[in-house]
């Protein structure tokens, strides 16, 4: 198939991008500025204007994985409006751009995140579960309509709602690990929020499968099918590398230094499942935390 990706050099667009490669799909790279890259580019950036749909000929499938990173500090204001502009305007403008596109893509895959579902406990949550109510869950909800122009004009549309993706080599990880092998590593407030998370591996390859299934569409939990709590996800990390883990961050302390992004990602409780891929038949190449983290020691 003949790709166009957004997101490339991030850590799930670099990892996705080796293996549509490596599976014999053509990538051509969607970015803000030109770089030499390789493969080829397709120059746009959404604060400048629509998207030419001109440039989704021949494109077999649109990959939006690209977005302003959530954790890199506290939610200002300004903060909050790239968030949520960087999501759902540039979403918004590829989705009008497929629609006004001679030949449109089969497919639009979107990124999303299982944000979409809020602070919700120890409640099991599938793609058909409610949404949340506070910035984040909003913002994901806005997010995904968004599309809503691509699939009215028959584009398959698939959005991806990643949990933690885990790898070494970037995101949360790759952060905890220098605290952890310090061994002042621990649990974050009570330790009890469940963490929906998944291994980099499986979530491109979940990319894979939307991308060559027509028949998964709309929201999909590209999660591990056992979610695990702060409190054994520390132990667990812990375990893998040898060192203790008797340190814990106070919710409050926590709440001083992020803010309202402490409590929508570090100590928010989001237990989701992937139901609708594990009914498509995908299996999990680490569907254990013990099987991510057991090469780290």
């Amino acid at each position: 198939m003949r790709v166009l990706l957004s997101g490339s050099t991030g850590l799930i667009g670099g990892e996705l991008l080796w293996r549509l490669k490596a599976e014999g799909h053509h990538v051509t790279r969607l970015v803000r500025s030109p770089a030499p890259f390789p493969e080829p580019v397709v120059v746009w950036d959404y604060r400048n204007g629509p998207f030419d749909p001109a440039e989704l000929s021949p494109i077999d499938a649109v990959i939006h994985l690209a977005g302003e990173n959530i954790s890199a500090g506290r939610w200002t204001a300004a903060r909050r409006e790239r968030i949520r502009s960087s999501r759902v305007v540039s979403t918004r403008l590829l989705a009008e751009a497929i629609a006004r596109a001679p030949q449109p893509p089969a497919v639009f895959i979107v990124a999303s995140a299982v944000g979409y579902y809020g602070d919700r406990g120890d409640e099991l949550l599938s793609e058909n579960s409610a949404p949340g109510t506070d910035f984040l869950a909003q913002v994901v909800q806005d997010w995904e309509a968004a599309a809503k122009p691509a699939a009215e004009a028959g584009v398959r549309v698939v959005h991806t709602r990643f949990g933690v993706v885990l790898s070494p080599r970037g995101g949360a990880l790759a952060k905890m690990l220098p605290l952890f092998r310090a061994g002042v590593g621990g649990r974050l407030g009570s330790g009890n929020q469940f963490m929906s998370w998944v291994a980099l591996e499986d979530a491109t390859a979940a990319i894979v499968l939307a991308l060559t299934t027509d028949t998964l569409r709309g929201p999909v939990n590209v999660v591990a099918p056992n979610p695990v709590t702060n409190r054994e996800f520390t132990k667990a990390l812990g375990a893998a590398l040898g060192r203790p883990t008797f340190f814990a961050v106070p919710r409050f302390a926590l709440r001083l230094a992020y803010g309202e992004m402490a409590d929508a990602t570090l100590l928010s409780s989001t237990r989701a499942c992937p139901e609708k891929l594990v009914s498509s038949g995908f299996v999990f190449r680490h569907p254990a935390l013990e099987t991510v983290l057991k090469v780290l020691g």
